[in-house]
């Protein structure tokens, strides 16, 4: 197994400084051209894969302009819409719901405080920090996704098994600066190499410093199952 260094905060730095120079050109992968197109983005992104979502979205973005157009669709035809989407009955209740109340509440714009986007429909911290980062430029958080859990647990930055206890151990630990993009490099790795399953530990710049090395190591830290 990799030998992590000796503490924590010390770990995080040379993950993020090793991730950085593996994928120089890491940012948010989903396509959009506004606010409320982000948000919707993120919304479908949940439980299905940044590709498909933007595959959906070309024809999407351009049949619906504007809140008012998501909030008086007809749940059928919008759900139609998204049906390539995982969970697309659910997501075109959300997203309806979630306009009505941007028209209704926010004077048709996507609100930007924590408190106000976690009340939307479909909109939880996740979503929520998201929408901030890359729609307001607010950032006040970590996006905790799949990627960013199984990576952060195998690398032993955190132990939680929840994403909104480990955004707080790795708010702890991962220097403000680097929030937004510490998840970005961690999408990239995750997506290129430390797959959920067989990742690819031999060609793994962090594997020297990983305790869940596959090959030395017996335990999947992220799952905590035998390799």
């Amino acid at each position: 197994m990799g030998t992590p260094l000796e503490t924590r905060r010390e770990q995080t730095t040379e993950v993020v400084d090793r991730l950085e120079a593996e994928y120089p050109d890491s940012t948010i992968s989903l396509r959009y051209a506004n606010r409320l197109e982000l948000l919707i983005a993120v919304i479908l992104s949940a439980q299905c894969t940044d590709e498909r979502v933007n595959e959906e979205t070309k024809h999407l973005f351009e049949k619906y302009d504007g809140a008012e157009d998501y909030a008086n669709a007809e749940q059928d035809e919008l759900a139609e819409d998204l049906n390539s989407i995982t969970y697309y009955n659910n997501k075109a209740k959300y997203i309806r719901s979630a306009c009505e109340t941007i028209l209704e509440e926010h004077d048709g714009e996507v609100p930007d405080t924590m408190d106000e986007l976690t009340e939307l429909s479909g909109v939880g911290r996740k979503t929520a920090n998201v929408v901030l980062q890359h729609g307001h430029d607010i950032v006040e958080g970590i996006v905790v996704d799949t990627h960013v859990q199984r990576l952060s647990r195998r690398l032993g930055l955190t132990e939680e098994e929840y994403p909104e206890r480990i955004e707080q151990d790795l708010i702890e630990i991962v220097p403000e600066d680097d929030w937004q993009q510490f998840t970005h490099l961690c999408i990239d790795h995750g997506r290129a190499v430390c797959t959920a399953q067989n990742p690819d530990c031999v060609d793994c710049v962090l594997a020297d410093i990983c305790p869940s090395e596959k090959g030395d190591s017996e335990i999947d830290l992220a799952s905590g199952d035998a390799w």
